[in-house]
C-alpha cells in the first residue's frame, strides 16, 4: 500500500515542477476527446490549478522558509470568495455559491500562474547566488 502513495506522490511531484504538461495533456487529450476546445480549456485550467496551488505552497515554502504557503493560499481563495460573494449579494440580492466557487477557482489559476513564474524566478535566483 506504501508504494502505490508513493508513487501517486511521485507522479504529482513531476506533474507539478512543470505545469504546463499537465495543461497541455489535458486541453489536448479532452479537446480530441469532446471536440469543444472551450470547455476543454475551462477543463485544462481545473486540473492545473490543484498543481500550481501545490507548486507554489511549497515554492513560497522553501523561499521563505516557513510553513504558511498552503494555508495562505487557501485563506486567500476563500477571502476572495467572500469579498466576490458579498459583491453578488449586493448586486443580486442572492449568492450563487457555484458561480463563486467557479470564478475564485479560475482566478486562482492565473494568480498562480503568475506567482508560480515568480517565485520560480526567485528561487532559481536565489540558488544561482547562493553559490
Amino acid at each position: 500500500m506504501q508504494w502505490i502513495w508513493e508513487s501517486i506522490k511521485h507522479v504529482y511531484a513531476v506533474l507539478a515542477v512543470v505545469p504546463i504538461v499537465p495543461f497541455l495533456l489535458v486541453y489536448f487529450g479532452f479537446g480530441a476527446f469532446t471536440g469543444d476546445r472551450n470547455r476543454a480549456f475551462r477543463t485544462a485550467m481545473d486540473v492545473t490549478t490543484i498543481l500550481l496551488i501545490g507548486c507554489v505552497a511549497v515554492l513560497f515554502n522553501v523561499i521563505f522558509r516557513s510553513s504558511f504557503g498552503l494555508y495562505g493560499i487557501l485563506l486567500v481563495l476563500l477571502l476572495g470568495g467572500g469579498l466576490l460573494g458579498n459583491v453578488q449579494y449586493r448586486k443580486r440580492g442572492a449568492v450563487d455559491v457555484k458561480r463563486i466557487a467557479r470564478a475564485i477557482w479560475r482566478l486562482g489559476f492565473f494568480v498562480m500562474g503568475v506567482f508560480y513564474v515568480l517565485l520560480m524566478c526567485i528561487g532559481i535566483g536565489k540558488s544561482v547566488f547562493a553559490i
